[in-house]
């Protein structure tokens, strides 16, 4: 069976089984569901017109409300200055890290996200070191018990998204692709419902392969452990999440605890799936500009602005007097905490480092040792964020360097058999008549112009500048759709 999550108020035991035993779960098919039942799922054929980021309805979909505009030439500014980062991005990620998190919290422009949150998660390293690798699986028939929940789950992600609305369209097809190939790299881990969500996003802005080695890396490296079987790792970061708002809300802590709500009931989807079926677009795409960069920190300060915000004062909680209350409060967010601008704010000033995290989570591992004995899952350790991933894997130079995916024949450009070897030479004469010698006899200062002094030098190499021209046209993958 699958390994999904289910949100239903349940002892423990119940819902750490409903976690791996049900389809269904991440569907989220109870009133709680934004997304519509299954009739409605990938029949929609509404006129309304697709929103900026590909939605044509669902709560998801663009509101003014729910998103900042940026003046277009702030934006354009912002495109030169990532583009400088992503031609020297060894240099930036070693000596200027710190401006590169200050932008990320500012938000990455929409035409180079997905080339930015590929070069973060450590994705473009890999797909370089692993050549051919994602072709190999993807050829490949795969588990037929994964295969067949895969395909019975592909209609259920952002079914109002244009990408995935068409049953078997392109992008359901990219995505079990991408799901497929994972459980083929991890046969061991399989395939998690909670996967799809994090794996569609990826494919939002970027192709296929560039997509599984994203999913690679968050599962891998960010949240390992997630996708595991008996979901470890996630009731782990229950606990810290928990033991964490004591110190950010007494009050919420004290609800919680009163009312014997497991972080299990609520934090699940939001962890397993970073934000991306809870929160407003705008805010998902700043939320994960963020958990790139910095790490699984984010999706805590998430989760605890939430609760913060939700049952962090004597007004709100007597609206919920009981369990049964205040899970339909968390299931139900009021808006206005989920607004790009307030939530991103919160979220930055929200004071919670990796070493507030790794210290809690020490703690919560001794604790669940002393009450349930050794994990049975042992991950491999998280790593927080871009800077940290790269440390752990010095990649060489070779494998950050941008390749553009369209390459277009110039009138400029030089063939290699003509004259293009003439324009060697004369490269070749230029630079002996600086160094004054040629065979031992000096150079005459004005030399016969050869006949490609009057051709058109090459065009050089792309410096920031020109790369801003390009990057909406050429240069690499900007928005995939």
């Amino acid at each position: 069976k699958a390994k999904g999550s289910s949100y239903h108020k349940a002892p423990r035991s119940e819902s750490i089984k409903s976690l791996r035993g049900t389809r269904e779960s991440l569907a989220l098919t109870d009133e709680g569901n934004s997304f519509g039942s299954d009739s409605e799922l990938n029949g929609y054929t509404s006129e309304r017109q697709t929103d900026k980021y590909g939605f044509i309805g669902g709560a998801q979909q663009y509101s003014e409300q729910s998103a900042e505009d940026i003046p277009p030439e702030v934006l354009r500014q912002r495109e030169a200055k990532w583009l400088d980062m992503l031609n020297n991005w060894d240099k930036w990620m070693a000596k200027r890290h710190k401006k590169m998190k200050l932008r990320c919290q500012k938000g990455i422009p929409p035409s180079l996200r997905g080339r930015a949150w590929l070069y973060l998660s450590g994705g473009k390293v890999k797909r370089e070191q692993h050549k051919g690798k994602f072709e190999e699986l993807d050829r490949q028939a795969g588990d037929p018990k994964w295969v067949d929940v895969i395909e019975k789950d592909l209609h259920r992600q952002f079914p109002f998204h244009e990408m995935f609305v068409a049953r078997g369209g392109h992008g359901q097809q990219d995505l079990y692709r991408v799901l497929k190939a994972y459980t083929l790299h991890r046969p061991e881990e399989g395939y998690c419902q909670a996967q799809a969500p994090i794996a569609a996003v990826l494919l939002m802005h970027m192709p296929a392969e560039d997509a599984f080695w994203g999913l690679v890396q968050i599962c891998e490296k960010y949240l390992p452990g997630y996708y595991s079987v008996g979901l470890e790792a996630i009731q782990l970061d229950g606990e810290i999440l928990f033991a964490l708002l004591k110190r950010v809300s007494p009050l919420a802590h004290r609800h919680l605890k009163k009312h014997k709500l497991d972080p299990i009931l609520y934090m699940t989807e939001w962890f397993m799936c970073a934000f991306s079926r809870t929160l407003p677009w705008a805010s998902v795409l700043r939320v994960w500009d963020m958990f790139l960069c910095e790490g699984v920190k984010i999706i805590f300060r998430v989760g605890l602005v939430l609760l913060k915000c939700m049952l962090g004062s004597q007004d709100k909680l007597k609206t919920c007097q009981g369990q049964y209350e205040t899970m339909e409060l968390l299931k139900t967010i009021d808006t206005r905490y989920m607004l790009e601008g307030f939530l991103v704010r919160e979220v930055i000033e929200l004071p919670l480092s990796e070493r507030d995290i790794e210290k809690e989570h020490l703690a919560q591992l001794r604790r669940w040792k002393e009450t349930r004995g050794e994990l049975h899952c042992k991950s491999p350790p998280r790593m927080h964020g871009a800077k940290a991933i790269m440390a752990a894997e010095p990649p060489n130079r070779q494998d950050l360097r941008q390749n553009p995916t369209i390459i277009v024949e110039s009138s400029l450009a030089t063939n290699k058999n003509g004259e293009g070897q003439e324009e060697d030479k004369a490269r070749k004469k230029t630079k002996e008549q600086k160094n004054g010698k040629k065979n031992g006899t000096p150079v005459a200062a004005n030399p016969e112009p050869s006949d490609t002094s009057t051709k058109p030098s090459p065009p050089l190499k792309d410096t920031p500048l020109q790369g801003s021209n390009q990057s909406l046209i050429s240069t690499e993958h900007d928005t995939y759709l």
